[in-house]
């Protein structure tokens, strides 16, 4: 081969091999690396995700709370976006500068190829001014969305509110991206899953304006959204609204029950919120308002406030005293009222009533040594080895009630309560040789016995049901949620129930709860004042009506309103009557006026300015 012949064949070489690494490149960049077809269809198409409507939420009469509204998205895809007027787009959504640039950097470290959502919940206004423009911001587009729209302005507690996925939860589903909704609290989170739907997806054509041409192949690869399924909640929400404008001006929670079925008939925290604030562009700035509010309307009292019990808590002491046998019905103690009554190392004041008293005018007049004896007695029955071994047992007695233990599949927020371990008593008492008088307070239910109240108006459902409660509720089950709704029995005879409840009876008729009697039925109350150190007691009530085949349960707890018969009993009573009668009688006119007027809330400037608890309300549609 000659030196011609030679260099030819380099030559050829360096050219095939030129030509080969031009192949493989072109090979791997419109075969194998799908980035630049994913650029070059991002020019001619968008996939437009389908939100789905989000499931509705009605009350137990099929009165619609809890609809959607159209809003709209301010969306962007980072690597199409160009210099724009930011002046212009910060006065037409009405935010500040720094908030879109903060999201601007969000969207860009995201994805530069995704669209993501830059502007969420703008309203149908400010849409149709951007509308209009949207041609001079290349890379931005709108897309629909459905926000939540609430045809009642209280109950935030109950519905919650949705927002924003953070990143950490599209991690643990990915079925979420960003700039999607989500249930933060309440029913919303909960039923998350159930309410969101399935998202659908539609491929538009776009030109280089990123304007909307038509669809891809007609929408032959589109995929529908699913809408979310409905709720039926077991709420009365004009019992509900009727509660709101009771609790107007007052911290604490009610819970109302129907025994029989354990759903929850209303369920208020007050100070409560319009749920409509926690909707649109301003959310984020009254969301702030409230977490500052010095009266917590973000808090949820009814199920994540644990208060001591107080007397109400002497019926169960009443039940296990008499299941145990330490206690008649006749059973007499002394009691030397506001002087002080001794009962062995322990000195107990009261109020001032007959004495001495049994066991049915125990309970009527809601007598505290009385029940500091009961405790002695059961502390020291003769059954058990020692106090500790006694305390485990009336522990595990009190708990089959639903105390100390979360009982509702409802809400996420619900917290257990307290009854003391006989670990956690030993670490605190710094001995296992108890004496019964170191937990004396337990008897009257103060100390470290705490409650929701929920878990008051669940005890009263056992009261009420004579040995028994179902799994209290609030959204009815699904067909597919047959396990949800249980009955739990507690060991104790009927007999001694329908001690306990005919004590409570004559506490309605002619003892401490007899402010909420109601003509005509008969009704079962126990009040109950818990002390407070960081100012007034509070106001504690637990009833039940009728008597005999009860349709309704309450628990009342009203923060610093004094004594149980001073708001909590009268409420509860006005409540129950609107419940069983439909109206509040003519003699109980003056009460209601009193109750809604009374103020037991320092005033406050965001209260008027947030609509905390303002008792107003809004018709709901049918």
């Amino acid at each position: 081969m000659n030196k011609y012949t030679h260099r030819k064949t380099v030559l050829a070489a360096i050219i095939v091999c030129v030509c080969s690494i031009y192949i493989i490149r072109l090979f791997y960049m419109q075969v194998i690396d799908e980035s630049f077809q994913v650029k070059a269809m991002l020019n001619s198409q968008r996939i437009a995700i389908q939100y789905p409507a989000r499931g509705l939420i009605f009350d137990r009469n099929g009165k619609l709370l809890v609809e959607n509204q159209p809003a709209y998205d301010l969306m962007i895809i980072p690597r199409q976006v160009k210099h724009f007027d930011t002046t212009e787009l910060i006065s037409i959504l009405g935010i500040e500068k720094e908030t879109l640039k903060k999201n601007l950097i969000r969207c860009r470290r995201y994805s530069a190829f995704k669209a993501s959502v830059l502007i969420s919940q703008i309203t149908a206004d400010k849409y149709a001014i951007l509308q209009e423009k949207l041609y001079k911001y290349p890379g931005f587009f709108m897309q629909t969305r459905t926000l939540r729209k609430y045809n009642v302005s209280h109950s935030a507690d109950v519905f919650g509110y949705i927002g924003e996925v953070s990143q950490a939860q599209i991690d643990r589903d990915s079925t979420y991206a960003m700039g999607d909704y989500i249930g933060i609290s309440g029913l919303e989170k909960t039923y998350e899953k159930v309410l969101r739907g399935t998202k659908g997806e539609k491929i538009l054509l776009v030109d280089n304006h990123n304007r909307i041409k038509g669809s891809y192949k007609d929408g032959e690869h589109d995929k529908p959204a699913i809408v979310g399924q409905n709720l039926t909640t077991t709420l009365d929400i004009e019992l509900q609204e009727y509660a709101y404008q009771l609790m107007k001006n007052k911290r604490g929670g009610i819970i109302a029950i129907e025994p029989k079925t354990g759903e929850i008939l209303l369920k208020v925290s007050s100070p409560g919120y319009d749920p409509q604030l926690m909707i649109g562009l301003e959310r984020g700035k009254n969301y702030k308002k409230l977490d500052q509010n010095p009266n917590k309307p973000l808090f949820d009292r009814t199920v994540s406030g644990a208060y001591p019990p107080g007397s109400t808590f002497k019926t169960l002491q009443a039940l296990y005293g008499l299941k145990l046998g330490v206690i008649t019905p006749l059973t007499r103690f002394e009691c030397y009222g506001k002087t002080k009554t001794s009962i062995g190392a322990i000195r107990m004041g009261c109020h001032n009533h007959a004495s001495p008293l049994n066991l049915y005018q125990a309970i009527q007049q809601s007598c505290n040594p009385y029940f500091v004896n009961v405790w002695r007695r059961i502390l020291e029955s003769n059954k058990f080895k020692s106090v500790r071994d006694s305390y485990a047992e009336w522990r595990k007695f009190v708990c089959s009630f639903g105390l100390g233990t979360q009982i509702c599949p409802d809400f996420s927020n619900e917290v257990s309560g307290l009854v003391p371990t006989l670990s956690k008593y030993d670490q605190k008492l710094k001995t296992e040789n108890w004496q019964w008088s170191f937990i004396s307070s337990v008897s009257i239910g103060q100390a470290e016995i705490l409650e929701t109240p929920l878990q008051i108006a669940n005890m009263a459902c056992v009261l009420a049901n004579r040995g028994y409660y179902i799994t209290p509720h609030i959204v009815r089950p699904f067909a597919d949620e047959s396990d949800k709704i249980r009955k739990y029995t507690v060991d104790a005879e009927r007999k001694h129930f329908d001690i306990v409840v005919e004590g409570m009876a004559m506490a309605a008729t002619g003892g401490t709860a007899r402010g909420a009697i109601i003509d005509s039925i008969v009704i079962c109350g126990k009040t109950g004042t818990a002390e407070n150190p960081h100012g007034a007691d509070h106001s504690i009530f637990m009833a039940f009506a009728p008597k005999d085949n009860p349709r309704i349960v309450i628990a009342i707890y009203i923060e610093n309103g004094g004594f149980g018969a001073q708001y909590a009993v009268p409420i509860g009573g006005l409540i129950m009557e609107k419940y069983l009668k439909g109206e509040i009688s003519p003699r109980k006119k003056p009460i209601e006026e009193r109750m809604m007027n009374s103020n037991l809330i320092e005033p406050v400037a965001l209260t008027q300015e947030l609509r905390l608890n303002t008792g107003e309300t809004k018709v709901v549609k049918n």
